[in-house]
């Protein structure tokens, strides 16, 4: 829960805000808790939904902020680092220069194809528990991962090419 909601949020301190809220919803409403999926399919839903509003939340302020500083739009980066201490330096650094070029291209999805996609490829969660964390049919979620990933793919097949002009 924790890495998708780092995934999402990028900041260890945002992320921590969001897990105070989260076990503070989970302390008020586990008597609520129907049983009707698993306990926690129930927590990431919490959690995803806690920290989407965060993000809204942020961008809000952040569009106001930069209506008087013109600032660019808020730059969201997926990464995940390779371990230096067990590959050499020379692989290391390719990992890296992909991971980078991954995380740029997965940043540029739109917000809902980032998000399932997040879920489903970073987190391991299939289709139907995608689909309950988020509260969407079956069906969109599958939509919008066929989407994302065509998506990916021409974004890093441009970079590819791009990079090699």
């Amino acid at each position: 829960m924790y890495s998708a909601c780092l995934n999402l949020l990028h900041d260890h301190q945002q992320v921590q805000d969001v897990f105070q809220d989260v076990f503070l919803q989970v302390y008020r409403s586990a008597a609520k808790f129907r049983f009707e999926s698993e306990a926690t399919t129930w927590l990431y839903r919490i959690a995803v939904n806690r920290a989407l509003n965060l993000i809204r939340r942020n961008r809000r302020s952040r569009w106001f902020q930069s209506l008087s500083s013109h600032e660019t739009e808020w730059d969201v980066k997926v990464s995940t680092p390779p371990d230096a201490q067990t590959t050499p330096p020379d692989q290391a650094y390719e990992d890296a220069e992909r991971s980078e070029m991954v995380s740029n291209a997965v940043a540029a999805l739109p917000g809902k194809q980032r998000m399932v996609l997040i879920l489903h490829k970073y987190e391991g969660f299939t289709a139907r528990e995608i689909a309950e964390i988020l509260g969407i049919p079956l069906t969109a979620v599958e939509a919008r991962l066929r989407r994302a990933k065509s998506r990916l793919k021409q974004k890093l097949l441009d970079q590819l090419k791009n990079d090699r002009s």
